[in-house]
């Protein structure tokens, strides 16, 4: 089994289970869970998990944070369980007020093409670059070809954005493709800024018409949605494949671009109006307070809000530009610093590893390892870095910077601040500039307001063993905690396994046993907190609050179950030697998959060690592991 695996079925159960999961997805590092109810949700186990950054609960999601691999362990989420099926994707959560509504309706829509958005983005900025250094010319084949790709994307929004919001929306995909296709055709984009009659109602069509529009679509699937519902109420079931989407298009072509596209971009045009009103009060006072509260905003999932207005900024006629992107710059940038500062400060070789990692990931925009497991834990690195964000926003912010592509934000936004018809490099030196002060001031300010360095695992235990009496340190009973074996069979070297993620020791210090006999015991007194409904796995956490998770054979997930009894439930306090699982040997290696079994402590950070027995052999209850406090 995969590491990724190993977490997407962690974090599941941690949820409270499929049972408990009304929908899920991903963004750049975060897997987002729509579930029935957050109360059945192990917050606190899942923050304890070394494996996840942090639990956020904002906006009605349940956001489990996992770093820059949340895609592939999403992959294995959908892989290895129901969730996949578009009947399983149920949004019938809590729904908490209009402006938490608002916030999960953009994040969802926006969220699963957002890479490939970053993307383009990122290499449209680079080709303007090319051009202003005379790299390229815009007549130039590599050119054309490769801002076909970058720009497509963004005139084309509309069909990427109805295909998500009709999943968001529940409707038909294709045919909330095919509206958005109507919007962006040729015909259409050629009457921009002209009127037609559509059997004598005016139909207007705007300046820059419907490419890279954002509201209009958004709009309309949503209207789409209940048209169709009612199209297939009224429609017999044998006439429904070709009569719906004939009635969705006759209803739906005219509504959408007498009423709903005007309508949309009116309001989009009022959205990006009062932003612009609010800079051309004060773009000092603007870049202060995006630069500086801007994570704050990330923390809560509040900065999807803001994603629709810089996407209206751009897309205006006449080549619109935006001016909120280059304030958020400094406060990416300062998270970073903020981090350096942190690596430099700690005597705790872990936090340092990840602040420098972390101080690198975000250079590139994902900041939530550096939110997440630096600085907000520490809280004043975390003050120091929204400073620095709110200075150099501010400093954008009187210096004008415009940017001219969507992107993620980050330093492979600079080129994107380059105008590409004048080649004016002035917005990209002050953007520079700026984050250069917002860098600078939360690594200065951290070092300045200082921080409760974390102890390394193990340390308060340690001192806690040096000042008890002599009496208590000889005691086996409080210097270790012995397990007995769960199983008969042949004892197998940890780094012997066959699975990276064991043999390394990624999940915890243990052994592995090659199993005779086909029967699970329970190693300690103490509850089940972990069962896979297939029964491969099972884990404990002992009454001395040592968390074991035994996995029987490898890749064993795949059987689905076919060859296991489970003879326990979740939640059940079990006794040392109380059988928990029966398993068939001889399917499982028909089956084609090793049998041997690890036996992991998986908070072992917590111990000083975990030690074997020096065994070769076990039977069932013989001690075989002693973990050493």
């Amino acid at each position: 089994m995969s590491k990724n695996q190993e977490i997407a079925e962690r974090v599941l159960t941690l949820v409270g289970g499929e049972g408990n999961v009304n929908s899920v997805v991903h963004c750049a590092t975060r897997l987002r869970f729509k579930l029935k109810d957050e109360g059945k949700a192990a917050t606190d186990k899942l923050n304890q998990d070394p494996d996840v950054i942090q639990v956020v609960q904002s906006g009605g999601q349940y956001q489990v944070v996992i770093g820059s691999h949340v895609s592939d362990v999403y992959k294995e989420l959908m892989a290895h369980s129901g969730l996949g099926d578009d009947d399983s994707q149920k949004d019938e959560g809590p729904k908490g007020n209009i402006f938490n509504q608002l916030i999960d309706i953009i994040s969802s829509i926006f969220t699963p093409f957002l890479g490939a958005m970053a993307g383009a983005g990122v290499l449209k900025g680079f080709l303007t670059l090319a051009v202003t250094l005379n790299w390229l010319t815009v007549e130039s084949g590599v050119y054309v070809v490769l801002f076909a790709i970058a720009d497509g994307i963004f005139t084309f929004l509309p069909i990427l954005l109805a295909f998500t919001a009709a999943k968001k929306f529940k409707t038909n995909q294709f045919l909330a493709v095919c509206l958005a296709m109507a919007l962006v055709h040729p015909s259409i984009t050629a009457l921009a800024g002209q009127q037609l009659s559509f059997a004598g109602i005016p139909v207007i069509i705007g300046a820059s018409a419907y490419t890279s529009s954002v509201i209009p679509i958004i709009l309309a699937v949503y209207v789409q949605s209940y048209v169709e519902r009612f199209f297939k109420k009224v429609i017999p079931t044998f006439l429904q494949i070709i009569c719906v989407p004939l009635a969705v298009f006759l209803v739906m072509a005219p509504v959408t671009f007498i009423a709903i596209g005007p309508i949309g971009t009116i309001l989009g045009d009022l959205l990006g109006k009062g932003y612009n009103g609010i800079y051309g009060f004060s773009p000092i006072i603007a870049g202060a307070v995006m630069g500086g509260l801007w994570q704050v905003f990330v923390m809560f999932g509040m900065h999807w809000g803001f994603v629709p207005i810089m996407m209206l900024n751009l897309s205006q006629a006449g080549g619109g530009v935006d001016t909120m992107a280059p304030m958020l710059l400094p406060a990416v940038l300062a998270q970073g610093g903020a981090a350096l500062a942190v690596f430099f400060m700690t005597k705790n070789v872990k936090l340092k590893g990840l602040a420098l990692s972390s101080a690198m990931t975000s250079v590139f925009g994902i900041t939530e390892p550096t939110v997440y497991g630096v600085t907000l834990p520490l809280k004043k690195p975390f003050i120091a870095a929204c400073i620095g964000g709110a200075v150099g926003g501010a400093f954008i912010g009187f210096s004008h910077v415009q940017n001219y592509v969507f992107g993620l934000i980050s330093l492979l936004s600079l080129p994107g601040f380059i105008p590409q018809d004048t080649k004016d490099t002035s917005g990209l030196v002050a953007a520079v500039i700026g984050t250069a002060i917002a860098f600078v001031i939360a690594f200065v300010l951290t070092f300045i307001l200082k921080f409760e360095d974390k102890p390394e695992a193990g340390s308060e235990v340690t001192t806690k063993n040096t000042n008890t009496n002599s009496e208590a340190q000889n005691s086996n009973k409080n210097d270790k905690i012995v397990l007995i074996s769960p199983l008969t069979g042949t004892i197998v070297a940890l780094d012997k396994v066959e699975d990276q993620v064991f043999s390394s020791g990624a999940l915890g210090k243990g052994i592995a046993i090659e199993p005779t006999v086909g029967e699970l015991y329970a190693p300690a007194n103490g509850e089940i907190t972990t069962l896979f409904p297939t029964g491969h796995a099972v884990g404990i956490t002992t009454e001395d609050g040592a968390e074991v998770l035994m996995h029987i054979g490898m890749d064993t997930v795949e059987m689905d179950g076919d060859g296991f009894e489970i003879l326990v439930k979740q939640g059940d306090q079990i006794k040392q030697g109380d059988l928990l699982v029966k398993f068939d040997i001889e399917k499982i290696k028909a089956a084609g998959h090793p049998i041997v079994t690890p036996i992991v402590v998986t908070n072992s950070g917590d111990y000083l060690d975990v030690l074997d027995m020096d065994q070769t052999d076990v039977l069932h209850g013989e001690d075989f592991l002693a973990i050493v406090r």
